[in-house]
């Protein structure tokens, strides 16, 4: 009996700390918290169930529509802090908190992360090319399609490369983005839509006027 109510204190504790946190009311917190559980399960030691990265992409399209792997797997290590290769329940909704609700600033150090292949805190031009040549639809022509992406690395960089040392840095980035909003997603989608995000928050029974 005192197992059960020690679990008890300790999930009451877990849900008002994450309800702290983040942008969520504690019953929205608490549907999440179900919502993990259902679709997570027990690895090596530990006896806490954790999301695994493949169930984590099916649900983002399911959820979300999105389908681009590349982008899918920098969001799920945008969500996995510690690194682990899976998403613990905090993991779960603070991620969720800034994927659907999150602040300008939040959401800028969030798709900085998702953009930094490499975590050296900096946006190369390399990664710069990469994303864009996964993300665009190029069409089949005598040019050299790589060329026209060069262009445009350039001319983000130009644009977006305050201190001028080739590659963004998170003060290049937001500044950018303050400047122009629309800047955010710009090597590709690791956001979800609009429609998409209230339909979520309505499952999750979240008032989204706000969002």
């Amino acid at each position: 009996m005192e197992s059960l109510k020690a679990k008890a204190r300790s999930r009451r504790k877990l849900v008002d700390d994450l309800h702290r946190k983040s942008h969520f009311g504690v019953p929205e917190v608490e549907r999440l918290l179900k919502m993990h559980q259902k679709n997570a399960g027990t690895h090596g030691k530990s006896d806490k169930p954790k999301m695994e990265r493949q169930r984590f992409a099916d649900l983002l399209y399911e959820e979300f529509k999105m389908t681009d792997d590349v982008l899918m797997d920098r969001i799920f290590r945008a969500f996995d802090v510690d690194a682990d290769g899976y998403l613990s329940d905090e993991e779960w909704v603070l991620g969720f908190s800034t994927f659907l609700k999150g602040s300008l600033e939040e959401k800028m150090k969030y798709t900085f992360k998702v953009y930094d292949q490499n975590a050296d805190g900096f946006i190369s031009r390399e990664e710069m090319f990469q994303f864009l040549k996964n993300s665009l639809v190029t069409q089949q022509t005598e040019e050299d399609p790589d060329e026209g992406i060069k262009e445009l690395v350039e001319l983000l960089l130009k644009k977006m490369d305050d201190d001028h040392d080739s590659k963004l840095s998170l003060k290049d980035f937001e500044q950018a983005v303050q400047e122009e909003p629309l800047l955010l997603e710009l090597l590709g989608p690791c956001l979800p839509s609009r429609k998409f995000t209230e339909k979520f928050l309505t499952l999750i029974g979240c008032d989204n006027r706000s969002t």
